[in-house]
């Protein structure tokens, strides 16, 4: 079987997408986007390339990948390439895929048969998509020309070549002005075999483009629900939704009791398969006696951005008799907006009594239940 490696290309600034960070490393869909890229690729070996100073960006967004350390790339396209493929030279594939780290939405069957020609002797291989619309040239003069869709046809990565002839030929012709590998293999004598690209294999350049990806990425929507009870003690206050409210007892737990903070972590690990409270908090652990439940919904949170999710919504309802909800109720969905790092509009706080019925009716203590909506 031949080694094959794929080089992702993630040195660029992005300016053109007018966003904060460069663009590879904006979120797409809850995830920075040269995450999602380098993902695309899932069991072959990776190498990525990186502008001087992203270091840390970098490391952000591939943490918990299996790849190596990013190389830093030149101040052009070809010189980055040329970088990568001189670092994978310390143990040479057979093959080489070379990508855009702005091409998040690569299929596995563009992958493979950009794999397969290379396989079935071709020395470079390139995913095309013919030109569908009308396309017009304009002129010095401010007239536009109609240009024939005849046989034009649009680019795409992964460009796939045998690695040591596409090395050489970045060796060869390091002075040449091109726009992507395809013309460098070509200048080289290479021959390159066309392979079908597809619609989906979109490059991110504008920041409109961001909405079309997510659009064609859709989204794996997930909800959990979560629920916590603590009996009343002896006390002058509770803790409810991250908010100090005077009552007539405390609540007892090994904690500080915040029912409804419990519920809602409940809710968020549930959404991501990372079971419940106790097992990251132990009551049995020292460490957590009197903590605060803002600290467990924190790193909830943190365990959702981990696996690259988006908290779109969560809903907690508050179950007792006293102390009323209602006065307390905005401060408590601003709180929990802040500790979640989310709109308010996305945080909603009921109450309900039991009609005097059960344990919360006859006042011996409080319950929550919560609902929380994660976007993957």
């Amino acid at each position: 079987m031949p080694r094959i490696a794929v080089l992702i290309v993630a040195a660029g600034k992005g300016e053109r997408a007018g966003t904060e960070l460069p663009k590879q490393y904006e979120r797409l869909a809850g995830k920075p986007m040269l995450r999602r890229t380098v993902e695309a690729f899932a069991g072959y070996p990776v190498q990525v390339v990186i502008g001087a100073g992203q270091q840390e960006l970098a490391a952000a967004a591939l943490a918990g990948l299996d790849v190596p350390d990013p190389v830093t790339g030149g101040a052009t396209r070809q010189e980055s390439v040329r970088l990568g493929l001189h670092a994978l030279g310390r143990d040479a594939p057979d093959f080489v895929l070379i990508h855009d780290a702005a091409r998040p939405l690569v299929s596995r069957k563009v992958i493979a048969d950009v794999v397969a020609a290379l396989e079935a002797g071709a020395d470079g291989a390139l995913p095309m998509v013919a030109a569908s619309d009308t396309l017009r040239r304009a002129g010095d003069n401010g007239q536009w020309t109609l240009v024939s869709r005849e046989n034009l046809y649009r680019a795409q990565t992964p460009q796939g070549f045998g690695y040591a002839k596409i090395t050489r030929a970045h060796h060869d012709h390091a002075g040449s002005e091109v726009t992507d590998d395809v013309a460098l293999a070509e200048l080289a004598g290479l021959k390159v075999q066309m392979v079908q690209g597809e619609e989906k294999n979109i490059k991110v350049t504008r920041k409109e483009d961001f909405a079309m990806a997510e659009t064609l990425i859709g989204s794996d929507v997930r909800t959990a629900s979560g629920y916590d009870v603590h009996k009343f003690k002896d006390g002058d206050h509770i803790w409810l939704c991250g908010l100090k409210i005077p009552h007539t007892h405390g609540l007892e737990g090994h904690s500080d009791a915040d029912v409804g903070l419990h519920a809602i972590t409940d809710a968020l690990l549930g959404c991501i398969g990372e079971g419940d409270i106790g097992q990251h908090f132990p009551p049995t652990d020292e460490r957590w006696r009197g903590a605060a439940s803002w600290k467990f919904l924190e790193h909830a949170a943190n365990l959702v951005a981990v696996k690259g999710g988006v908290i779109s919504h969560v809903d907690v309802t508050i179950i007792c008799e006293r102390p009323k909800v209602g006065p307390h109720r905005d401060a408590m969905k601003a709180k929990i907006a802040e500790i979640l790092k989310i709109e308010e509009s996305r945080v909603s706080v009921k109450a309900t009594t039991t009609e005097g019925l059960g344990f919360t009716g006859r006042r011996e203590g409080i319950a929550a239940q919560a609902i929380a909506t994660v976007r993957l």
